[in-house]
């Protein structure tokens, strides 16, 4: 399909996906073991040229990733595929796809409209339609793939062991058992990827029995680690110890201690001891040692969650927390079930903090006050610089956008 250019859109919904959508596009969010982007990448054989998000992220940059413009600024040229990032098409949508006499028109998943195909010369589709394409009424008539939507932002959790099996399995069918130096402890039948550079030391113990393994380029597990799966361990990461499992964990991260169901987007540092359970950690968020967070009440009640749209019942019986990108905690601090972290936030003491901590907070307890953006920043540029990553001014500019719309006047 390369004559096909992918374009992802960020609808009203996924705009709620909070703590993260502040500072990304939820194309750039990891679930399973790609990001949505990438994941529509290489399903569709066709490179993201754009992706449609609010205004306030104009300017972002991350490696790998494409332009974000306004809704208003959509690509016009050539074959479009808009899809919103919330679209979770299945691995064999692209041949699907390709058997289609394709006509512009709405793309569906099952039986909701996510999209919108324009080819070479048909103009691209509104904002209303990028903000509400769900509301449209010609599913009849859609190009109709399989797969799945994903709603609330608490469903990246509870879904990501399932998608990581698949994830593994669609793109390591054939996978051949990989050689592991002696004293490497292999449990179970399931798959072991082990990318180019990847080290595993005596004394782990990789158990497969739940689902496989991908150790992907230049990752590392320590010794006196028992890694189980389904596992993704992302380039340049390392695992320093404990029990591991079911775990996404993004590029160049640091992780040790008791970590389950969980997803660590990305330089994530979680180098001390402390028990972390299904919760999703955005990039560059830093915990401190023995950090904590409970994920399952003492009465075994459903959850309720902050969200933009008020407090809501997730369902779930275990849900830890939410941390937004930039996160930074102190020595011994303690989370709620359920707790939402706003990005930029800098927490620290003996005292928990709320279950709802608005972005760019700084102090113990509920004791917040807002962490002035130019403090914020000096640290984000330190954070980054022992990985040796720039705070460009692109960066820093998209960066003050955010805490302007999570601070600012008029913030909620």
């Amino acid at each position: 399909m390369a004559d096909l250019s992918l374009v992802l859109f960020d609808d009203n919904q996924a705009q709620q996906w909070e703590p993260f959508a502040l500072t990304r596009p939820a194309g750039e969010l990891l679930f399973g073991a790609l990001t949505f982007r990438a994941r529509a990448e290489r399903i569709f054989g066709a490179r993201c040229v754009a992706q449609l998000a609010a205004d306030h992220l104009q300017g972002f940059a991350e490696a790998g990733a494409p332009p974000v413009r306004t809704f208003n600024a959509a690509p016009s040229q050539g074959n479009r595929l808009f899809l919103s990032t919330r679209a979770l098409p299945a691995w064999n949508a692209g041949s699907v796809w390709a058997g289609w006499t394709l006509t512009a028109g709405p793309v569906a998943v099952g039986e909701e409209i996510v999209g919108w195909y324009a080819p070479a010369g048909e103009r691209p589709p509104g904002p209303e339609f990028l903000r509400e394409p769900a509301s449209r009424s010609e599913a009849a008539n859609a190009i109709r793939l399989p797969g799945r939507v994903i709603g609330r932002v608490w469903e990246l959790i509870g879904g990501n062991p399932e998608q990581l099996a698949e994830d593994i399995a669609a793109l390591f069918p054939d996978a051949p058992e990989p050689e592991l130096p002696v004293g490497v402890h292999r449990l179970g039948s399931g798959a072991l990827i082990l990318g180019e550079g990847a080290r595993v030391e005596p004394g782990v113990v990789l158990d497969t029995s739940a689902g496989p393994i991908w150790l992907d380029q230049g990752a590392s597990v320590r010794a006196f680690t028992r890694l189980a799966g389904p596992a993704y361990v992302g380039p340049g990461s390392t695992v320093l110890g404990g029990p591991i499992e079911a775990v996404s964990i993004g590029p160049v991260c640091k992780i040790r201690g008791e970590v389950a169901e969980s997803i660590c987007l990305g330089y994530v540092n979680k180098a001390h001891s402390g028990h972390i359970g299904h919760a999703y950690l955005g990039r560059w968020v830093n915990l401190g040692a023995e950090t904590t967070n409970s994920d399952l009440k003492n009465n075994y009640g459903t959850i309720r969650l902050w969200t933009p749209r008020g407090e809501q019942d997730t369902g779930e019986i275990k849900l830890g927390c939410l941390l937004g990108d930039h996160v930074k905690t102190g020595i011994g601090l303690l989370l709620n079930t359920g707790t939402v972290v706003g990005a930029g936030s800098n927490l620290f003491g003996a005292a928990m903090p709320p279950k709802y901590v608005p972005p760019f907070s700084w102090g113990t307890g509920d004791e917040l006050v807002p962490f002035r953006a130019d403090k914020f920043l000096e640290v984000a540029e330190r954070a980054m610089a022992r990985r040796e990553v720039a705070l460009t001014p692109e960066m820093r500019a998209q960066m003050e956008e955010s805490w302007q719309r999570g601070r600012g006047e008029g913030a909620a």
